[in-house]
């Protein structure tokens, strides 16, 4: 492994810890698919709600798998990240081949691309 690369091993393996608590507390990992994460309610209450406290709830929930979405997307993102520096890939453009750049590297870790084909990291597979 490059030792300039050690640096953002690290930030990698730090952002993933935290994410995978945020995580934890907005839904559960599928067992059969650990790359996905479903969310879960919040709390219910007992009783018959009243119509507010449904639209609250139903307003809630949208939010909480919204938040999920994005948070697996780098969750995900960080585990590939992290994957390649087990094959020996990590910091190259998964596009070109070619490295990618030292300050693309530290400003995201977990960039797929470098900076030439940054506009086509979204339409990447997941």
């Amino acid at each position: 492994m490059n030792n300039d690369y050690t640096e953002h091993k690290t930030a990698l393996e730090n952002e993933l810890s935290m994410l995978t608590t945020e995580l934890a507390g907005l839904g559960i990992q599928d067992p059969h698919n650990p790359a996905d994460w479903i969310a879960k309610p919040d709390s219910e209450t007992g009783g018959e709600p009243d119509p507010n406290d449904v639209a609250d709830r139903t307003e809630d929930w949208d939010e909480r798998r919204a938040t999920v979405a994005l948070l697996e997307t780098r969750f995900n993102n960080i585990t590939r990240a992290l994957n390649k520096f087990n094959t020996g890939t990590y910091g190259v453009c998964e596009i070109s081949g070619e490295p990618i750049e030292a300050d693309r590297l530290a400003a995201n870790p977990a960039a797929r691309t470098c900076k030439k084909h940054l506009e086509a990291e979204s339409d990447l597979p997941a």
